[in-house]
């Protein structure tokens, strides 16, 4: 039995690792000229990393937790200590505060979480489609649910930036369908948003791309780096896997990359229903890291987190290595401010992110170093944390998401209903379509088995 995994990410390099185990002939082909996909690790210090994808984690998050254990990996708390900045006024100009919560009404906020709660749990997290109502809330933006369920200023004011920080989403671009399963899937609006005790809790010392690096030795000259696939060609007896460099023979494809790239793939007999529907799109993030001597904010008392009303850098998390050798403040722009600041030229990114870091935590000294790492407009992600599903996409996509074509089986974090968009829905899609695979070749060698016996 002979394998050919499509994707060098997590999951693909999860579904692989499981397979080979299992004595499977295993490939794994991927177009960029690293692994990782959406994980990737910037040296901000020697020996110190930070991560310009994927990055946290929580104790829910048992598949990823397992893996690291398995590789000699640990975890590093998030950073939270100290007061939080603010800046959700029309002049930018920030406020201090204790805690995560904005300084905007509690009755709004309230009005906001209570809305969300009561959305989530109307939603199957194992099956979105089938939910009550689904037709009705896939039909539906989450811009404009807004619209209908909140009242209150604040919360209108508040909902778009936790929507960029939970999903790298604007809300006329998601479904409400997809933006309930999304908070249900992940466990919920408070673990999904929550550092202490939450999906935020910790990091992967060293940065989460060791995970793909230490799978990749593991697997060795299986794992083929630099080679786009142009085309998965099956046929009665197989399927060929055509890439840059060549064919590749196989009796099963796992692919396992995000649904648009999936779908640019040349299938043939033809996919009967794409991965990626007519309003998906991809997860608007560009993530900004400002390095810094130290992480001098805290001397000030201050967490390094923030939240702001105008771009570029729509919130900031304390992203220091934990040895202190530099600071780090990682930057997130999302949703519309992402595209935005992707069509600056480096010079411009530069001046407008550190413009807005000196005033949201004055006295900093200029930052060492400057790195952004555009997800946009990155060839082989489509975007990041994950695919955002649009109007209509999950009732005409979701039947369908992990069913085989064929000898095809889907893989990616975008394919499971736990964790979806998460590092662990990744892991989770990994061992469930290597599963699938095995189960296909016990399927096919005892009928091939039974047939020759027919001979005898």
């Amino acid at each position: 039995m002979s394998v050919v995994v499509v994707g060098a990410g997590l999951a693909g390099l999860t579904a692989a690792t499981d397979l080979a185990a299992r004595g499977v002939e295993v490939t794994v082909v991927e177009a960029r000229e690293r692994v990782g996909g959406r994980l990737h690790g910037i040296e901000v210090a020697p020996g110190g990393w930070v991560d310009a994808g994927a990055a946290y984690l929580g104790e829910r998050h048992t598949a990823l937790t397992a893996l690291m254990a398995e590789l000699g990996l640990r975890t590093t708390p998030t950073t939270m200590t100290g007061d939080s900045r603010f800046a959700l006024n029309g002049n930018g100009e920030g406020r201090t505060r204790p805690g995560r919560f904005p300084p905007l009404s509690a009755v709004a906020l309230g009005e906001l979480f209570d809305a969300l709660d009561e959305l989530t749990c109307a939603v199957r997290a194992d099956a979105p489609w089938l939910s009550a109502g689904a037709v009705r809330l896939d039909a539906q933006t989450a811009d404009e649910w807004a619209r209908e369920h909140l009242r209150h200023p604040d919360a209108r004011l508040f909902f778009p930036l936790f929507l960029g920080e939970m999903m790298a989403a604007d809300p006329r671009d998601v479904s409400v369908l997809h933006m309930g399963f999304y908070l249900t899937s992940g466990g919920g609006v408070r673990y999904l948003n929550a550092f202490a005790g939450g999906a935020q809790e910790d990091r992967v010392a060293g940065g989460a791309h060791r995970l793909c690096e230490l799978l990749a030795v593991r697997l060795g000259e299986r794992v083929r780096l630099g080679e786009p696939v142009r085309a998965i060609h099956q046929d009665d007896e197989g399927v060929t896997v055509t890439t840059s460099a060549g064919s590749l023979r196989a009796c099963a494809v796992v692919v396992a990359v995000p649904p648009s790239l999936a779908d640019a793939i040349d299938h043939r007999p033809g996919l009967p229903v794409p991965r990626s529907g007519g309003r998906t799109a991809p997860g608007c993030a560009v993530k900004v890291h400002l390095v810094y001597p130290s992480p001098a904010w805290r001397e000030r008392g201050l967490s390094g987190w923030s939240v702001n009303a105008r771009g570029p850098l729509l919130s900031t998390v304390d992203d220091s290595p934990p040895d202190g050798a530099v600071g780090v403040l990682t930057g997130f722009v999302t949703g519309r401010e992402a595209h935005a600041f992707a069509r600056l030229s480096p010079g411009e990114q530069r001046e407008r992110a550190f413009e807005q870091a000196a005033r949201l935590f004055p006295g900093l000294p200029a930052p060492t170093a400057f790195h952004v790492t555009d997800w946009v407009n990155e060839d082989y992600s489509r975007g990041c944390y994950a695919a955002l599903f649009g109007p209509g996409d999950w009732t005409r996509l979701g039947p369908h998401l992990v069913t085989p074509h064929g000898r095809v089986h889907w893989a990616g974090t975008e394919t499971s209903t736990e964790f979806f968009g998460l590092m662990e829905g990744a892991i989770r899609s990994g061992h469930r379509v290597a599963a699938e695979v095995a189960k296909r070749t016990t399927t096919e060698v005892t009928t091939t088995h039974e047939r020759r016996d027919e001979h005898v």
